[in-house]
């Protein structure tokens, strides 16, 4: 039945919508409590749809009016409306009166603005059936205006339908949407063609059957179009283009040549959102395994095409302000500041050859265009470059040199710009190629720092960050001394943006160098504290970063009083400022507990207030989760982040200041807060618990000791693998726990032996861990050092299950460097071996191999390693064990018999 306004409603909502077109403030402020009031009624929207479509003798500005209602009406309460008559069902007829509107305007705002983004984006396509078939017919229309109109409604719904549209729920559509698409690639109109593309290019990525069925004549019309004169069009191709290439490369195999004289091409398309579209082209290809097979042979034109592309535009230089030099006192603004979202603590182990990994994210951080889009041409290029640098390797460079050196030299800073960028982007790539150039062009960076252009200064900050780890392999004297001297200038740059640039590559320079810094510490902190005073709110956050970092490498040598007495008191002014509800702590704490674990005993004068916030920033986070669960509609969720890194920082506290930490816990109810955490449904909570829980282990268990009875089941359940950094931590805190509870482990050896056992036993396991964690393969050796310390307390309950997990045991632990964990692990292996040596028999090889990774066992060990070895040769006589060593490699048996005699 059709619907019919109420005559007084209508009228009521007619005034209300003329009264909205007043200018006067107290009319807008009744219009809007009336509007609140209005949308209290079920039919409200009704009468709006009414208006729009229906009342052909009103005004334009009236019925858009009621229009743009609507859409904010269906935007915000689209799940809550109630209306007598469905709303699709009051506009099947104007579809074919076009209700006296400009019949494009009606279209776009009511269906592509209002209807279709809720309907298509909740999947509720089905409640308005005829919705398609009309659109559809009415791409048939000679009217313009009505099939442009449709088009924009059909793109929309291709955007946020498309799985429904390939899906039986709609008898899939898309068998007569897609060929009626193609069908529209020739149409005069290009912004009807650009549509058609658009909607097409919406099923690409997801093998849409119907359009799989259609590939080739797609890729035939595509190619039709590659010279349209339109922008859009041309865009729309390209884009169309890249996503072949990664789900249907098969497609476009016999067209590759050209395919890559196009985007050649298009690369350098006056349309800059053209070229970005193009560029975007060989960051796919680079990830193809024919990459080096189609494109060796364009190199020659392409490297000086993505070169340019990596020069700042004219927009971009207005946009990042590149004309101004000085601005460290103007105040940040809210939205310059990126929110920040914190790492909860994961426990490693070192490996051998371990050192910070390079940034994978290096490319598009040469400089943090905030005031851009997040990407543009000269990234895309930049990202480009970096990654073909990956796959071509030194075979990049006879391209690239000769361009680098007009580029690193050349009078105009944008052009110089652009090259301190391509240095930086082949970095990791060309590095072993670049080695011969770098004693003179590390000198010429350095000399850039310097440059009167703050986005040369910033640039070239990053590059060297980038060179980082050649610049710490020389002696210091020559690039390491004078890269500090300028970085630490560029920290106190009167230009914001180097200061940030600065910072950042400060820390990755403290990562490589680590100890080698330590002559320069005072210099060093003088500088950072400076900053201080100096930065404004963003910049302050990242230099917390660089003085976290400076402790993580620097650790004890920052004991020093005279540092302590430069470092300290600014950190805790900034601790006295901020708020308990402040997301500042979150850098802060981060900052404090590696400042915390350096600093030791020497941290102590500090450590009371520090605590006991702190613990506060867990119970209130506890308290707020509590009062949520159980009246959600009355309080917010809490922002477990603050729980987090309390946690964190108390487990810094526990590490650095070892058994000093003991009377702050004895005065405080951390135990019972831990109990709570460690059953958090956040993983990441539980993750900084375990964590915390192993240092309080080692610092002070007799707290910790009490509680085992009901934290035991706990960790049990944690180790889970699909939470690898859970899982991680909570192996870490039980191997702890084993170390001090010695025998008494015993009741509790069942509870976790079978889930590490099957952990260690799993598929990929270390590389599954490697993945999820981003560590160097560390957190895959916590179950093996936790088996092996839970049978150096407990072998007999542990050695019958020795033949389970032996041989990953070893190929584990063979790679870790001598350190007390792998100590205590080892002295357990061994008795179990003693308590089941046939459990060993058939891995032994395995075995021996491990033994061999000791670099310097301590002597009780190496005669425990001896007494095994040289019982397993007796036992199976000289000539078995000559046959059994020929298996060995040559450095195993020239390990074991120096080391051993056998």
């Amino acid at each position: 039945m059709d619907w019919q306004p109420d005559e007084q409603g209508l009228q009521q909502v007619l005034q209300l919508l003329k009264d909205s077109q007043s200018p006067n403030t107290a009319t807008q402020r009744v219009v809007q409590d009336k509007l609140k009031q209005l949308n209290q009624y079920p039919d409200f929207n009704n009468y709006l749809i009414f208006v729009l479509t229906r009342l052909k003798s009103e005004d334009e500005p009236t019925r858009s009016l009621s229009g743009l209602i609507l859409k904010n009406n269906v935007k915000a309460h689209y799940q809550s409306f109630r209306s007598p008559v469905p709303i699709p069902s009051l506009c099947n007829t104007w579809f074919l009166e076009k209700a006296g509107l400009p019949f494009l305007l009606l279209l776009s705002v009511l269906t592509a603005g209002i209807l279709i983004p809720p309907i298509a984006s909740k999947g509720e396509l089905q409640m308005w059936p005829e919705l398609l078939p009309q659109l559809c017919n009415l791409l048939n229309s000679e009217d313009y205006n009505t099939c442009e109109g449709a088009f924009g409604a059909l793109q929309k719904i291709c955007e946020d339908s498309s799985e429904l549209l390939d899906s039986d729920a709609l008898n899939r559509p898309l068998n007569i949407m897609i060929p009626k698409f193609l069908q529209f690639f020739k149409h005069c109109s290009p912004k009807i063609r650009s549509h058609a593309i658009a909607c097409v290019n919406q099923f690409i990525m997801d093998r849409a059957q119907a359009l799989m069925d259609n590939i080739d004549t797609f890729i035939e019309h595509l190619f039709a179009l590659a010279v349209d004169e339109d922008p859009e069009v041309r865009k729309n191709v390209c884009r169309a283009l890249v996503m072949l290439l990664e789900v249907r490369i098969d497609r476009l195999i016999p067209h590759m040549h050209s395919i890559i004289q196009y985007m050649l091409q298009r690369t350098q398309d006056n349309d800059e959102n053209v070229a970005l579209e193009a560029c975007e082209f060989w960051l796919t290809l680079a990830e193809q395994p024919i990459c080096k097979e189609v494109l060796s042979s364009h190199l020659v034109q392409l490297i000086p095409i993505l070169v340019n592309g990596m020069k700042y535009s004219e927009i971009d230089i207005i946009l990042l302000k590149g004309d101004v030099e000085e601005d460290e006192a103007i105040p940040d603004s809210e939205q310059d500041i990126k929110p920040r979202f914190h790492k909860s603590r994961t426990v490693t182990l070192q490996h051998e050859e371990e050192r910070p990994q390079d940034d994978e994210d290096g490319e598009d951080e040469d400089d943090d265009d905030d005031t851009l889009s997040d990407w543009n041409l000269r990234k895309c290029s930049a990202a480009a470059l970096d990654v073909l640098a990956n796959v071509f390797r030194d075979e990049l460079l006879p391209h690239l040199l000769p361009l680098l050196k007009g580029l690193l030299f050349h009078p105009e800073w944008v052009i110089k710009e652009s090259g301190i960028l391509v240095l930086g982007a082949i970095a990791e790539g060309c590095m072993q190629g670049m080695v011969p150039y770098l004693p003179e062009l590390i000198p010429h960076l350095i000399q850039c720092l310097s440059d009167k252009k703050a986005l040369v200064r910033s640039i070239a900050c990053w590059t060297l960050s980038r060179y980082a780890h050649w610049v710490v392999s020389q002696p210091p004297d020559m690039h390491l001394k004078p890269l500090m001297t300028e970085l630490l200038k560029r920290i106190l740059d009167s230009n914001k943006r180097v200061q940030e640039a600065a910072c950042s590559p400060f820390a990755t320079l403290e990562e490589e160098a680590c100890t080698e810094l330590v002559p320069y510490l005072s210099f060093i902190l003088d500088t950072l504290v400076f900053a201080f005073g100096k930065y404004q709110h963003k910049n302050l956050l990242i230099l917390y970063d660089a003085i976290g970092t400076l402790a993580d490498s620097v650790g004890h040598h920052l004991t020093q009083p005279e540092y302590i007495q430069k470092l300290m008191p600014p950190l805790i002014q900034k601790w006295n400022e901020l708020k308990d509800e402040d997301k500042d702590l979150f850098p802060l704490l981060e900052c404090l507990s590696s400042v915390a674990t350096a600093l030791q005993s020497g941290f102590l004068p500090y450590c009371e207030p520090v605590y006991q916030r702190c613990v506060t920033l867990v119970q209130k986070t506890l308290a707020q989760a509590m009062m949520y669960n159980q009246q959600p509609d009355q309080y917010e969720a809490p922002d477990k982040d603050f729980m987090i890194v309390a946690l964190d920082l108390l487990s810094g506290l526990a590490e650095g200041l070892g058994c000093h930490v003991e009377q702050l816990v004895a005065r405080s109810n951390i135990m019972t807060l831990l109990f709570q955490c460690m059953q958090d449904t956040m993983p990441e909570v539980r993750q900084s618990s375990f964590a915390l829980l192993g240092d309080l282990t080692k610092a002070c268990f007799l707290h910790v000791k009490p509680c085992i009875a009901e934290f035991m089941p706990i960790l049990g359940t944690n180790l889970n693998p699909e939470f690898i950094s859970v899982c991680n931590n909570a192996t870490w805190a039980i191997g702890e726990i084993c170390m001090q509870m010695g025998a008494e482990m015993q009741p509790y050896v069942q509870m976790v032996l079978n889930n590490l056992v099957e952990i260690i036993n799993r598929p990929n396991t270390p590389k599954t861990l490697l993945e999820n964690t981003g560590e160097l393969g560390t957190p895959a050796c916590h179950p093996p050092i936790t088996i092996g310390r839970l049978g150096y307390v407990c072998p007999q309950e542990v050695a019958p299950m020795l033949q389970q997990f032996i041989r990953p045991w070893c190929t584990s632990l063979r790679n870790i460097r001598d350190n007390e964990e792998k100590d205590s692990a080892f002295r357990g292996i061994c008795m179990m071996i003693g308590v089941n040596p046939g459990g060993v028999v058939q891995d032994f090889i395995f075995f021996c191999d491990a033994v061999a990774s000791w670099v310097s066992p301590k002597d009780d060990l190496r005669d425990m390693f001896y007494k095994i070895l040289h019982g397993f040769k007796d036992q199976v006589g000289e000539e078995n064990w000559q046959q059994f060593s020929e298996q060995f490699p040559p450095l195993l048996k020239e390990r074991l018999a120096a080391f051993y005699g056998v």
